[in-house]
């Protein structure tokens, strides 16, 4: 049932492109007139956003299954609630000590001048969230921006609109429009957003979408967070434990059906190992899910076009040579009609495949033959750099090697996408999977501008420097070089 809140916007439904502008200057005019909240309101907002988003689980949960057609409870609960609860205790148990001004230190040739920086406010965050982990993807970022100081105004996917329209009803229960803002809708709010002069935006979502968000933010000059994705790899050396790595392999895969965007996305590893690889996963997957079709605890496709999308990889991949081994003997109609996919691995893989060129977004994983560390380094170097590397083993040589000499947003090891959800590291992209950085400090560093001062000493010589210069000048910078 749709609700109806008198004093939203065009009555909370959805949210009118050109309202937007109006909304920004706003949020903007009131963080004017308070640009830097002290701790006690910030801890007021973080501890408003908890009691509001766990106070409504159940109601965000069915909202989130229904948008998908359905979700497994726990997969909501694992990758949503349980992230943002973790947020939001490490922002109230830190923050105080991130908005402290601190002391840097100041070269000798300046002394006893001072040196410090101020974390300060940036004004109104934009967050464009996407439709994956609706949620959390829209609170996390939101998290950073309120510990920061800021006002913000986020955008939901129009692939989940009742999370989208809950989530703005629930956050007008704690917040005015002045203070947190969601805006509903479909393609043509999308665009109007990612177009207003924010002081800060974060977009998560696809690559294609985000050079589309980078390129109206940089007519703006606003600085972004681009958080997006690409074919994150698993490694698995020789020396791994190869019933673990199957187990965290085929987990990591199948939460949310695989649509994550750390997902393992296709493995590398020794050509000997991959049949008996491929049937192992096989197994895991059916002993996590012994039915695919209509078990709670497995998630559906978003949407059609997704289906369709996965499907098309699939017989691509196929028509190549591929050999395809599916998990669970389901009904296929059964399963098409559910828009549920079972875990499927697929060997013999070719570079000329489709699935082998575009990010899967889904539980399909192909698998790769490379007989060495230093092939399969060079298959990961060569593609566009991961939101996400995995390695599996027990050679803290070739593991060492893999960490210094790769590229990737993020590392699990003997794990896949756990470190996403540590709060102490940031979580970000490199290149096409992203540029810049949240969660913890490092999203309140990005939503803050840390402003350098320099306090001048009365004592200061720097008198010696002005014109008309004179022997005594030249005398003084001799003395600045030798201290240099």
């Amino acid at each position: 049932m749709v609700r109806i809140n008198p004093d939203k916007p065009n009555g909370g439904i959805t949210t009118k492109p050109e309202d937007l502008g109006a909304v920004l200057a706003a949020q903007r005019a009131a963080f004017n007139k308070n640009p830097n909240p002290d701790w006690a309101a910030r801890k007021a907002k973080l501890e408003k956003l908890r009691e509001l988003i766990l106070g409504h689980e159940a109601e965000f949960v069915k909202a989130i299954s229904d948008d998908f057609g359905h979700r497994a409870i726990e997969d909501t609960l694992i990758s949503e609630f349980l992230v943002i609860q973790g947020g939001i205790s490490h922002a109230l148990k830190h923050t105080p000590k991130w908005m402290k001004t601190r002391k840097a230190p100041t070269a000798m040739q300046y002394k006893p001048a001072k040196n410090i920086i101020i974390p300060q406010p940036l004004g109104v965050i934009g967050i464009i969230s996407p439709w994956n982990y609706p949620l959390q993807l829209a609170i996390m970022p939101l998290i950073g921006a309120i510990g920061a100081g800021n006002r913000a105004m986020i955008k939901p996917s129009e692939y989940t609109p009742r999370m989208s329209q809950l989530l703005q009803e629930v956050l007008a229960k704690g917040f005015s429009d002045e203070e947190v803002f969601v805006a509903t809708g479909g393609v043509e709010v999308a665009s109007a957003f990612s177009g207003l002069p924010f002081d800060h935006l974060v977009f998560t979502g696809s690559t294609s979408v985000g050079r589309i968000v980078g390129e109206a933010a940089g007519r703006n000059l606003v600085p972004v967070t681009l958080e997006l994705g690409g074919k994150s790899p698993v490694i698995i050396d020789e020396s791994a434990d190869m019933k673990t790595a199957v187990a965290r392999i085929t987990n990591g895969k199948l939460l949310n059906a695989g649509q994550t965007c750390v997902a393992p996305d296709y493995v590398l590893m020794p050509e000997a190992k991959i049949n008996s690889f491929a049937e192992a996963m096989i197994e895991q997957a059916e002993t996590f899910y012994p039915t695919v079709a209509g078990n709670d605890d497995y998630t559906t496709i978003i949407a059609d076009a997704h289906y369709a999308r996965l499907q098309d990889l699939l017989e691509d991949a196929e028509n190549k040579g591929a050999k395809i081994r599916t998990a669970c003997d389901d009904d296929k109609q059964q399963l098409a009609k559910e828009r549920r996919v079972p875990l499927t691995v697929v060997t013999e893989t070719t570079p000329d495949m489709k699935i082998m060129q575009e990010e899967i977004f889904g539980p399909l994983l192909p698998v790769v033959a490379s007989d060495s560390l230093d092939e399969a380094m060079e298959t990961v170097q060569s593609g566009e750099r991961p939101l996400a590397l995995y390695w599996f083993g027990e050679d803290k040589k070739k593991r060492d090697k893999v960490l210094k000499e790769s590229i990737s947003g993020g590392v699990s090891v003997n794990e896949t996408a756990w470190h996403v959800v540590q709060e102490d590291i940031p979580f970000g992209g490199v290149g096409p999977s992203g540029m810049g950085a949240y969660h913890g400090e490092a999203g309140f560093q990005s939503f803050s501008h840390m402003k350098g001062v320099f306090i001048q000493s009365k004592w200061s010589q720097g008198k010696n420097l002005f014109p008309p210069y004179t022997d005594k000048t030249r005398k003084m910078i001799g003395l600045m070089k030798k201290i240099l």
